[in-house]
């Protein structure tokens, strides 16, 4: 073993082996790490899912106390609607009175009132200052 070149190689076929032994050490060391890291990616994951499941729950509920005003507000209006329409009808003097005001707010002329609604001339005279007055 005189040879120098012979040390040489020899050297460096041992630290190659080395250097791969010390390689194979640690991608043995991740690979035992591996399930390990699976474990807390599954458990964030899990959280994150269980997180959204709430968060949907609770828009769920928003949606449904959304979805019972709106039946509430649309019972009410119904109502309104309809004690509108009885007061209407309850006083059949005021129709041709209700019918004239709309006309006047229209533009209607005071023959328009007295042939449309059957008031006098003086009624559709009053009507027309009335509204004239109210818009002045």
């Amino acid at each position: 073993m005189n040879e120098p070149w012979l040390l040489l190689v020899l050297g460096g076929v041992v630290g190659v082996l080395l250097a791969a032994l010390v390689a194979l050490v640690m991608l043995f060391a991740q690979v035992r790490r591996l399930p390990v890291r699976q474990q807390q990616l599954e458990a964030q994951l899990q959280a994150r899912m269980d997180q959204l499941a709430r968060d949907l729950a609770t828009f769920q509920q928003g949606s449904i106390r959304m979805g019972e005003e709106l039946t509430a507000l649309r019972q009410l209006l119904k109502r309104l609607e309809d004690k509108q329409l009885k007061l209407e009808q309850a006083d059949p003097q005021s129709m041709p009175y209700n019918q004239a005001a709309r006309l006047v707010g229209m533009g209607a002329s005071i023959e328009d009132l007295t042939q449309s609604c059957g008031l006098s001339k003086a009624e559709a005279e009053l009507f027309v200052k009335l509204h004239a007055s109210r818009q002045g």
